[in-house]
């Protein structure tokens, strides 16, 4: 059984970004990127329902909890 993978916000939102380019193919985008055109989909429909709200997994994306822990070193540091 795979496991599940998980994308960042700006991994999707940069995906997304490429499909609206003039003359995108959103099957050969997908195969390009390494996701099923049925996933980046929906990415573009969650992004243009939701805006700013979309992605919002269950998970703590990678860059959300690079920041956090950079935040907490610099009180640490003072």
């Amino acid at each position: 059984m795979s496991k599940r993978r998980k994308f960042s916000d700006e991994f999707k939102r940069e995906a997304v970004g490429l499909t609206r380019q003039p003359g995108a193919n959103v099957s050969q985008i997908a195969r390009d990127i390494g996701v099923g055109a049925g996933v980046l989909g929906r990415w573009r429909r969650e992004l243009e329902t939701a805006k700013t709200k979309a992605f919002t997994g269950s998970g703590v994306p990678r860059d959300q909890e690079m920041a956090t822990l950079k935040r907490e070193l610099a009180r640490v540091k003072k």
